[in-house]
């Protein structure tokens, strides 16, 4: 999307000097990937047998020993989730792949972000106690819940963690752990979703369960787990972790399946409401329409909804759910833009606006901002700023709620730790990421945080380049501005968090320009000194009356395929504009 705001410039992606040993690659494609650190064959292997082995996880021999106890003694399991969409499907993959190995009594709770808050709280513990379970497992959260766990246990019950998130300082004494950020670990990616995790657990099972004949003596067919894929590939996209080579391959994998039509219904619902094609849905269209309706069931209402869809076997009722969905969404984009417009007007009052006044960490508050909204808010004040934002809610009177998103090289979750370590008792709660975190304070301690994060942040700053850049892969000829070019790119790679699609930059000259939807562009461009006209469209413009009549413009942008009505063009998605005088 194109924004305004911090000015930005356009740079050269870095050349990585290791020899690349490549083959039989179209040359650009291989300049990409040598700059994405790929050099070997073997690193653009998107198939699952190049997925490292579970075994490598701490804690999953004793994980799986439990599970079985579980399955052949037919034992209550709840699954506890998170209420995002790395939860959601985390939550479908655990019993739908439980069921499959065997287990017959397998239910969920998720908890209500408005009600209980994040992760296995010792409420949450008494909501499920309700179904009576002899084991509860995590998924998605867990690691921090050591109030949570320790309740459980002293109610009999037994508690497995599949989570993915930092652990803090003191670890719950679960019965298994199976995290691949807890220390010593070997697994060689710490960057799979908690729906990654919980599929490895399920692999794993599988494993041992085939060992001891299991589905022999119990005449069931052993499971193909890959049918979940879709869910895996779903679930990790949207939790914007890096795409590292484990990741490529588990969500490729999953767009394998959706393109071949089997998916599950609640996928291809989901799909069908979103607009989006099947043979042809990318790991981008996971992310940014797919991924923002399964979301919006939690942030707005309850994410059972969302769970539910994604565990439904009828098509009709999955397409109901979705259409619910999508309404929920609507919901969330209304509520957005009233907010964004209310922090723009806080954001001008405190001049932060002005580069002079531009603090290094920048908190906002309102009372009656959407609990559930206030991540997006910070995202969205985050990349006009280009600075580390947190944005609060408040809960009641006395309690608020913040949504922290920041910038390379600041590691949130590091920067609240700090904080905590200074001000012992200011924070009341706190996780998250390096990227984005939540918390949270009493509202009285409110100024006292937001001093000390504008602080904090700014000693992590004194080492970071503040100047935002688009990096991009060069420039492409007049031949490449193809479909099938485009085509080829799309499907090299499994593009995504730090593992970018690739952006081409390009001086055009402009045919035309116009408004359309009120705040997207839509451009005739050609190259200069060339006959072809290319269709390019930016989105989200603030003001675009300013664009109309431009005559020449420089850009970043994304090759992409138009389908409209049966037609397909080539069209660039422009990332950056910048007017040439």
């Amino acid at each position: 999307m194109y924004h305004q705001g911090v000015k930005k410039k356009l740079v050269p992606r870095p050349q990585n000097k290791k020899k690349s040993h490549l083959k039989d690659l179209d040359p650009i494609l291989l300049k990409i990937f040598s700059t994405r650190g790929i050099t070997e064959n073997d690193q653009i292997e998107r198939t699952l047998a190049k997925l490292p082995s579970p075994w490598l996880l701490s804690g999953i021999e004793s994980m799986v020993e439990h599970l079985m106890i579980a399955i052949k003694q037919q034992q209550v399991i709840c699954i506890v989730a998170d209420f995002d969409a790395d939860g959601a499907t985390s939550c479908a993959v655990a019993i739908k792949g439980l069921e499959s190995l065997g287990a017959a009594k397998v239910s969920y709770v998720v908890p209500n972000r408005f009600e209980y808050g994040y992760g296995l709280t010792p409420e949450i513990v008494e909501l499920v106690k309700q179904q009576n379970p002899d084991v509860i497992i995590t998924v998605d959260n867990g690691i921090s819940s050591v109030e949570g766990v320790k309740a459980a246990k002293d109610s009999g019950i037994k508690v497995l963690v599949t989570d993915h998130h930092l652990p803090g300082e003191e670890i719950p004494d679960a019965d298994a752990i199976v995290n691949p950020n807890v220390a010593e670990d070997k697994f060689p990616s710490g960057n799979i979703a908690g729906v990654g995790v919980i599929f490895y657990v399920l692999m794993a099972l599988r494993n041992r369960l085939r060992e001891k004949k299991w589905f022999e003596k119990q005449n069931i067919q052993q499971p193909n787990l890959a049918q979940l894929l879709d869910f895996v590939a779903l679930g990790t996209v949207a939790d914007v972790v890096a795409l590292d080579q484990v990741n490529r391959i588990l969500v490729h994998q999953g767009l394998l399946r959706i393109r071949s039509g089997q998916a599950h219904p609640g996928i291809k619902a989901l799909i069908e409401k979103a607009g989006k094609q099947f043979n042809s849905i990318n790991s981008s269209d996971l992310g940014f329409a797919l991924a923002p309706r399964l979301n919006a069931a939690g942030r707005m209402d309850d994410m059972s909804l969302g769970i539910q869809c994604l565990l439904s076997e009828d098509e009709a009722s999955a397409k109901d759910m979705a259409d619910q969905l999508d309404e929920l969404n609507q919901d969330r984009k209304d509520v957005e833009a009233q907010m964004k417009n209310e922090a723009m007007s806080l954001l001008n009052e405190m001049k932060v606006l002005d580069e002079k006044h531009l603090p290094a960490g920048v908190c906002l508050f309102e009372k009656y901002w959407h609990q559930g909204v206030i991540g997006i808010l910070a995202s969205r004040v985050k990349d006009r700023l280009h600075r580390p934002v947190i944005a609060f809610a408040s809960v009641d009177n006395d309690e608020i709620k913040g949504s922290a998103r920041s910038i390379p090289g600041v590691h949130i979750r590091d920067v609240l730790s700090e904080i905590a370590a200074s001000h012992p008792n200011i924070l009341s709660k706190f996780g998250g990421h390096a990227m984005a975190a939540g918390m949270s304070m009493k509202m009285h301690d409110y100024p006292v945080f937001a001093l000390a994060f504008d602080e904090v942040v700014g000693k992590h700053l004194s080492h970071v380049d503040l100047e935002q850049k688009i990096y991009t892969d060069g420039q492409l000829s007049e031949k490449e501005i193809t479909i099938e070019f485009s085509e080829m790119l799309n499907n090299a790679g499994t593009w995504g968090q730090e593992f970018p699609e690739p952006i081409f930059d390009s001086i055009f000259d402009v045919i035309q320009c116009r408004i359309v939807g009120q705040q997207h562009l839509k451009f005739v461009l050609r190259f200069p000194d060339s006959e072809l006209l290319i269709d390019a469209i930016a989105f989200f413009v603030e003001k675009p009356e300013n664009w109309l009549g431009i005559r020449s413009l420089n850009s970043a942008y994304k090759l992409d395929v138009n389908e409209y009505r049966g037609n397909r063009s080539v069209q660039l998605m422009l990332q950056y504009i910048e007017k040439i005088e």
